[in-house]
């Protein structure tokens, strides 16, 4: 049996022989749940932390090592008598991909059972539109960095998909895009590419690698801010994603902050997202430049039609003073929209990320002053600020983790 095969055995829902079977394979979840939270452990520490007697433990790791899932890593110091050996979970064992879809491009990544990002293709060119062309094309970029990876198919267990707007992890089902025939997408996309597939909103899978992987250390209570074309907002609450009853929770981008009669991508007006965004600044700068503004933009983009994000951030760090200065602008707008989370979520972070934070602190230093002009103080000093530490890979490394874990969750 391969690994693959033993891994998806163990963690199934279904009842395997008799009594004596069904207990073997519950401990044996219970030892690489174990190793997966804990790290590398010995004989001892699993029968100790587990409750289960010496032999048996030995016979069950045993048996995970012929399958392929546990490694020997060796023996450990000892101050005396016979040195134990240690046990950890095989790193090639099996796989997970993570796709990270934004608005031009997609980010994938293969990630180890032992939680290394393996292999990282980022900014794949990807047009994302909502029709049936763009998810054609979103899993014919999948299967071709499936292929690419040289990894066995049968040794990727799970894909996590993350995409902006309205997504329910649970039933698999999004609303934002490609929401085209009555089946869940996940179940459309799993059926193309032959392996167990899940959604997830793209602040959310972002928020998670970033938590597990990235600028966060001690906290438990963590907002990720998710600055993009639009601008959403994973929530971490002790320690655990906040979903709201179906998923939709952390629209951030669609709280009514303006009285204004720009009509947001949700088809409402006045929303955060319409003057503190990606897609609103490439509008700004627009409007400056129609009006005669000077910027190295003008000569570098001959349609503005053609203007994108990350042509305005990299006029940013040439030191173009109109995209500096719409950046301040925008950044004591957004320091303001997070005085109303920190408010009400006394957090103890928050996480900078997505593509409009790669311009550090243009936008970080301003939306860090109004923060602390319209929060309340006590709140306020309770709250960090950060930029994201993983960047493009946040969504990627969120992506493979939440797959990794529904798996091992099953």
């Amino acid at each position: 049996m391969s690994t693959a095969s033993s891994l998806m055995e163990v963690f199934s829902d279904e009842t395997v022989g008799g009594g004596v079977a069904f207990k073997n394979k519950t401990l044996k979840k219970a030892i690489i749940n174990q190793l997966d939270r804990f790290g590398d452990q010995t004989i001892a520490d699993l029968s100790k932390e587990l409750s289960i007697s010496t032999p048996k433990i030995t016979s069950l790791v045993n048996e995970l090592i012929q399958d392929g899932l546990l490694q020997d890593l060796g023996k450990i110091d000892s101050t005396g008598g016979r040195r134990a050996s240690i046990y950890g979970l095989g790193s090639d064992a099996c796989f997970f991909i993570g796709v990270d879809v934004k608005r031009y491009y997609v980010n994938i990544g293969l990630l180890d059972f032992k939680k290394h990002l393996v292999t990282v293709k980022e900014k794949v060119p990807y047009p994302l539109e909502n029709t049936q062309q763009s998810l054609s094309a979103l899993i014919k970029s999948i299967k071709k960095f499936i292929s690419e990876s040289k990894v066995p198919k049968e040794k990727i267990l799970a894909i996590g998909i993350n995409l902006s707007g309205r997504v329910n992890n649970i039933t698999g089902y999004s609303y934002s895009y490609f929401h085209f025939q009555e089946e869940p997408l996940a179940s459309i996309i799993q059926n193309e590419l032959g392996i167990r597939t899940f959604l997830e909103n793209d602040s959310n899978a972002m928020a998670y690698g970033e938590f597990h992987h990235g600028a966060v250390t001690t906290e438990k209570n963590v907002l990720f801010i998710n600055l993009d074309y639009g601008t959403g907002c994973g929530i971490i609450l002790n320690n655990e994603l906040y979903y709201g009853k179906s998923g939709f929770s952390g629209e951030f981008g669609h709280i009514p902050f303006y009285n204004n009669d720009i009509i947001c991508g949700c088809g409402k007006k006045g929303c955060l997202e319409t003057e503190v965004s990606g897609q609103a600044l490439i509008r700004l700068v627009k409007e400056q430049l129609a009006k005669g503004s000077s910027s190295i933009l003008s000569k570098k983009i001959k349609k503005p039609d053609e203007l994108k994000l990350e042509d305005i951030i990299e006029a940013a760090r040439q030191e173009d003073v109109l995209a500096i200065e719409l950046l301040a602008e925008m950044g004591e707008q957004l320091g303001k929209g997070l005085a109303v989370l920190i408010n009400l979520f006394n957090p103890e972070l928050v996480i900078l990320g997505g593509t409009l934070a790669e311009t550090g602190d243009f936008l970080r230093l301003p939306a860090r002053s109004a923060l602390n002009k319209y929060s309340l103080s006590l709140v306020n000093s309770d709250t960090q600020v950060k930029l994201s530490k993983l960047g493009e890979k946040a969504g990627v490394m969120g992506g493979c983790l939440i797959a990794r874990s529904k798996v091992l969750s099953l």
